[in-house]
């Protein structure tokens, strides 16, 4: 009995190919018929989407850019908290802002510097990349796992424990998150740290996390819930069940694989919403302070500071609108690369 992935696979093998391209997709040494996994599959139809694929490196190149920020400011020789403007007085004027022109760019600060404090934009950036795609990326980690937990459980035991669950999932759905955000954030630092105590960064970064993972899950949760209601009543499911498998064995075997693209799909949605969730939160003030760089706090900083130095916005505000447009149209190529009848 073949699973859905595996019909849709072998249906979606010849789609897009031409005679020629046909023969050479079945065809392997000595004539032979050569099958294709449907990860296969759709690495062969993602590499073709051209827009994907320069997404795809621009997304990378943001992780590997924020990685390596130590690296790279060791190579530059400039980190993100020194006052460079105090140890040169000629890079700011009497006002504070920069002296040189565009934000005083030059050969040794390569984005400018900061208006009043001096400090290297350039590092403020990479390193608050690192922090804001670090958050970002282990809430999404935490949101799938508990979505896929949540909702797959719900959807295939069904009775009192689906019912119990949606209704969980329906009261968190109602809360506004960005609201929710700002109103628990001091809350959650308030159970690690006792009023009046310096809040350290880590524990705003555990908060950050722990608030956005909260109301972020219920979205795929639900997704997963109706896909798994629909595909426990298959025949595949059934056959399994016949033959004695475990509940954790259809799960694991029957089920799971036939929810990968979804999830895929979603996390790609999902992790460049947390980005600008985060960098949100530090722009109100709840989340990363001074003097920890974070993208959120770059904007706070430039609110104050664009009528006479628009410089210092501009090279934040486009790295996170770059960001963001490469993650979204990436993850629209992940989607036609599973399901290439939804082309765009």
């Amino acid at each position: 009995m073949t699973s859905p992935s595996q019909t849709a696979a072998t249906k979606s093998d010849t789609q897009g190919l031409g005679p020629e391209g046909l023969k050479k997709e079945k065809k392997g040494k000595g004539g032979a018929l050569v099958g294709r996994s449907p990860g296969q599959l759709m690495w062969t139809r993602f590499k073709r989407d051209r827009t994907g694929v320069v997404c795809a490196i621009v997304v990378l190149a943001f992780f590997v850019i924020a990685a390596l920020a130590p690296v790279i400011g060791s190579l530059y020789g400039k980190d993100p908290y020194t006052l460079y403007g105090n140890e040169d007085p000629n890079l700011l004027d009497e006002f504070g802002y920069p002296a040189g022109a565009n934000g005083g760019i030059s050969p040794e600060h390569w984005f400018g510097i900061e208006p009043s404090l001096g400090r290297d934009v350039f590092m403020q950036l990479i390193y608050g990349m690192r922090m804001s795609l670090g958050i970002s990326v282990a809430v999404t980690i935490l949101t799938v796992i508990t979505g896929i937990l949540i909702g797959v459980t719900a959807g295939y035991v069904g009775g009192k424990a689906d019912y119990f669950l949606s209704r969980v999932i329906d009261f968190l759905l109602a809360f506004p998150s960005q609201l929710t955000f700002v109103a628990f954030m001091p809350v959650v630092v308030a159970l690690f740290v006792p009023p009046g105590d310096e809040t350290p960064t880590y524990v705003r970064v555990c908060a950050l996390i722990i608030v956005q993972w909260f109301l972020g899950w219920m979205g795929l949760a639900r997704l997963l819930r109706g896909q798994v209601l629909s595909l426990r009543e298959r025949e595949f499911v059934e056959a399994a069940k016949i033959t004695g498998a475990s509940p954790w064995r259809i799960i694991r075997k029957e089920l799971l694989p036939n929810v990968v693209t979804p999830v895929l799909v979603q996390s790609t949605y999902m992790l460049p919403l947390f980005v600008t969730a985060e960098a949100g939160l530090s722009f109100l003030g709840v989340g990363i302070i001074e003097p920890t760089p974070d993208w959120g706090r770059l904007f706070q900083a430039g609110a104050r500071y664009y009528e006479n130095d628009p410089s210092f916005l501009l090279f934040p505000a486009v790295a996170m609108l770059i960001f963001v447009l490469c993650f979204n149209l990436l993850g629209d190529s992940v989607r036609d690369a599973f399901d290439p009848k939804s082309g765009r």
